[in-house]
């Protein structure tokens, strides 16, 4: 006998019949887009199309279609003319976004700090240990830094404030570029995770909050710097 999930319990014949009418997952066109886009397939300006979104994934015109207007919806996707691109952020937009990061990342530091188990830290401590052998690989490390803001958010354990970072993180995705690919960004953005990571295995929501807060501030003027050089 097994749990139903719903307070009964299956006997062997009846769990082989509800297991026989489960139908294998179908492919999620918005969750696809959106990586393609977070992982720079797609960047900011590129123009996206049904049909070779279709055939790139394998999936149907008419989920893409509603994936892309969902997508558009988020402001993620803008027109130009009847095409739809992926969008990008002016400097009015990106500072915003960032005003909002940085409030919403320092208040996830601070619950993490309060409510995180040890497990959770220690999966923090060794993914900074870990990145560090990727201090010479920009992209990988992003993807990384990511990772690590992710599992603070969930050792946060406020399911409210993991869905709004998770659509700002979305949003960070049209950025061109990555403030870890500034000369000893990577080195110093590990030291200040590790403090951050501190801070919390110290239980001290008002240092992990700070160090938290600091770490966002110091990658926007690293962007802001970036983006200066790139249209000097």
């Amino acid at each position: 006998m097994i749990d139903d999930g719903r307070g009964g319990y299956l006997g062997p014949m009846e769990k082989g019949q509800r297991m026989s009418n489960i139908k294998p997952q179908q492919k999620d066109a918005y969750r696809l887009i959106l990586e393609a886009i977070d992982v720079g397939v797609y960047k900011p300006g590129d123009r996206l199309v049904e049909s070779d979104l279709a055939e790139r994934f394998g999936v149907s015109r008419t989920p893409i279609r509603e994936a892309l207007q969902r997508l558009e919806t988020q402001s993620l996707l803008a027109r130009d003319g009847r095409s739809l691109i992926v969008a990008s952020l002016d400097h009015n937009q990106m500072a915003e976004l960032y005003v909002v990061r940085t409030e919403l990342e320092g208040l996830a530091a601070r619950l993490a700090a309060r409510h995180a188990t040890e497990e959770e830290i220690q999966v923090l401590r060794e993914m900074v240990d870990d990145d560090r052998a990727l201090l010479q690989n920009p992209p990988a490390l992003a993807r990384a830094n990511r990772r690590f803001h992710q599992q603070i958010h969930l050792a946060s354990h406020n399911r409210y404030l993991v869905q709004q970072l998770d659509l700002v993180h979305r949003s960070m995705a049209l950025m061109a570029t990555t403030s870890l690919a500034a000369q000893g960004r990577g080195e110093i953005a590990l030291a200040e995770h590790m403090a951050i990571v501190d801070a919390i295995t110290k239980r001290d929501e008002a240092a992990a909050y700070r160090a938290l807060r600091d770490h966002i501030s110091v990658a926007f003027v690293t962007r802001l710097k970036l983006d200066s050089r790139s249209k000097s």
